[in-house]
C-alpha cells in the first residue's frame, strides 16, 4: 500500500487560513468600546471610530436606523456593521458609521463635528442604557448652562 503524504506547506496554509477566519469572527463578534476621560473609542473588527467628547453635538436614543446605502460592511443575524450613506444624502460624501450588535434593541445616535453620525448599541440593552447615560453626562458637562 502506497500512502501519499501531504506536503507541509499546504498544512501550514490550511492552519493559517483557519486561524485568520477565527480571528476575523472574534473581532467582529461584538463592539469593543473604551471610554476614556476625553473620548470614546468604538472598535468592531476592521472599523474603528474615536469621538472626542468635546466634538459631540447630540446623543439620542433611536428605535430604528434610517434607510441607508451600505458602502461597505455586513449584516448577519442581529448585527449590522460598517460604513453607510443616507439615501437623501447620496450627493454628498458624508459617511455614517454603524456598529449595531442587536438590531431589534434601541440604538444610540451620536452626532459629532456638526454633521457626522454614528449609530451603535451593545448586545445587552442595560449596558447600552448605562453607556447612553454616561454620554449624556459628558455632553452636559461640556456645555455651559
Amino acid at each position: 500500500m502506497d500512502s501519499k503524504k501531504r506536503h507541509w506547506f499546504w498544512n501550514l496554509i490550511l492552519v493559517i487560513t483557519i486561524v485568520l477566519c477565527v480571528s476575523a469572527l472574534t473581532v467582529h463578534y461584538k463592539n469593543w468600546i473604551k471610554t476614556a476621560p476625553d473620548y470614546i473609542r468604538l472598535l468592531s473588527g476592521f472599523y474603528l471610530e474615536k469621538v472626542a467628547y468635546s466634538d459631540l453635538d447630540s446623543v439620542i436614543f433611536v428605535e430604528r436606523i434610517p434607510p441607508m446605502i451600505r458602502l461597505n460592511g455586513f449584516s448577519a443575524l442581529e448585527k449590522e456593521k460598517g460604513i453607510f450613506q443616507e439615501f437623501k444624502d447620496s450627493l454628498t460624501d458624508k459617511q455614517i458609521h454603524v456598529f449595531v450588535d442587536n438590531i431589534s434593541q434601541p440604538k444610540i445616535k451620536l452626532v459629532y463635528k456638526d454633521s457626522l453620525k454614528l449609530y451603535f448599541n451593545l448586545k445587552d440593552s442595560t449596558e447600552t442604557i448605562e453607556l447612553f447615560n454616561g454620554l449624556q453626562e459628558k455632553l452636559n458637562i461640556g456645555r455651559p448652562n
